[in-house]
């Protein structure tokens, strides 16, 4: 029972209207008890009263609500024009309601009074005024409170459009990219008369386009299933190099269920095989190795091909190579400094590339 009163005011709540006259009838509440409390003790008859007190309040209500819709006219005005016009309706009101209070005071008590009637007056006005100074100084902060989240939330969004709009551009541009070099070799394969490898070829780069279009650019994947799209990949660069390209796979443990970004691997083995398997007469062999430790996923890529001149290390990652600088640029992205790059010579030769990224299950 508790449970669901609570979640029909949370529901309730969440228009704006609503939380107005919440607020409304919550702050007008507090007033009447302050003011029934503060001339209980004193007054000789509570009955006559008790019925001042609700004029008052209804009154007071009713006016706040009128000062409500001036405000709201005023709030795309000029802020000059918008703060005069403020002070205007707040004077009003203040001058209406004490007229109200102040004829009911005489009614309740009277004429009897030591104190001078525009002495009187001057009190009530400057009571009220007060009242409704106050009341327009919480309806404006909140009003501006509100409008201030409204901005920060489209800003938010417009920043979320931005980055995602960023990754699937970065994404996205990775199919150009790997489809000119492999149509590149398919031609190549046509000038040497290699009809059937070239078709082999064009067959594999249709499986792995295929895959490639039906995933979305910003979802992630298991890094089993992006293994899976490499060895689509593999395929076609095997019709080319036929046995001298040899691909160890290495997923350990929790490994394979880590979500990475989609194709996060086969820029960079394209690069591997590129500048390092394709330099060497009998070919060489690319290890992909995986582990989780201390809640990151640990990936090495590597090849045993020549390497790259340590004055160039540096610069793999910002460089004019597309795959490469691609991949440092959606990791920076997605992670930011929860990511890591690098770049290193093996001792027994070839190029391993190291991505520490958040380890991430489905």
């Amino acid at each position: 029972m508790g449970t669901s009163v609570f979640n029909w005011l949370s529901e309730w709540l969440a228009s704006e209207r609503n939380q107005y006259w919440a607020l409304q009838w919550s702050g007008w509440a507090g007033y009447t008890l302050l003011t029934f409390i503060g001339g209980f003790f004193w007054v000789e008859n509570h009955w006559l009263y008790s019925g001042y007190i609700a004029v008052a309040t209804a009154s007071g209500i009713a006016i706040s609500e009128g000062m409500r819709r001036g405000f709201q006219r005023l709030w795309d005005k000029q802020p000059v024009q918008r703060l005069l016009g403020t002070l205007g309706v707040i004077i009003l009101g203040a001058v209406l309601w004490a007229a109200i209070k102040f004829g009911g005071n005489l009614w309740l008590y009277g004429k009897e009074s030591e104190e001078h009637p525009m002495v009187l007056a001057i009190y009530w006005f400057s009571y009220s005024f007060l009242i409704y100074m106050t009341w327009t100084a919480l309806y404006y902060g909140i009003k501006y409170y509100q409008a201030s989240l409204l901005q920060q939330e489209k800003a938010l969004r417009a920043e979320s459009i931005a980055h995602q709009s960023q990754l699937k551009m970065l994404r996205y541009q990775l199919n150009p990219h790997f489809l000119f070099n492999t149509l590149n070799a398919i031609s190549t394969l046509i000038l040497d008369q290699d009809g059937k490898t070239a078709n082999s070829m064009v067959t594999r780069l249709s499986q792995f386009l295929r895959h490639s279009l039906d995933n979305d650019p910003m979802q992630k994947v298991t890094l089993a299933k992006e293994v899976e799209a490499l060895m689509l990949y593999l395929d076609i660069e095997k019709v080319r190099f036929a046995d001298r390209l040899q691909v160890n796979v290495d997923l350990d443990g929790e490994a394979a269920q880590a979500l990475v970004p989609s194709l996060l691997l086969q820029p960079i083995v394209e690069n591997a095989i590129k500048y390092g398997i394709s330099q060497r007469e009998w070919g060489g062999e690319i290890t992909i190795k995986a582990r989780v430790f201390a809640g990151e996923l640990l990936l090495e890529i590597s090849d045993n091909g020549p390497g790259v001149p340590e004055a160039e290390l540096a610069r793999l990652g910002t460089g004019t190579g597309v795959g490469i600088r691609n991949t440092c640029e959606r990791l920076q992205a997605l992670y930011g400094v929860e990511q890591k790059t690098r770049f290193c010579n093996r001792p027994e030769g070839g190029l391993a590339v190291h991505l520490r990224i958040p380890f991430e299950r489905e």
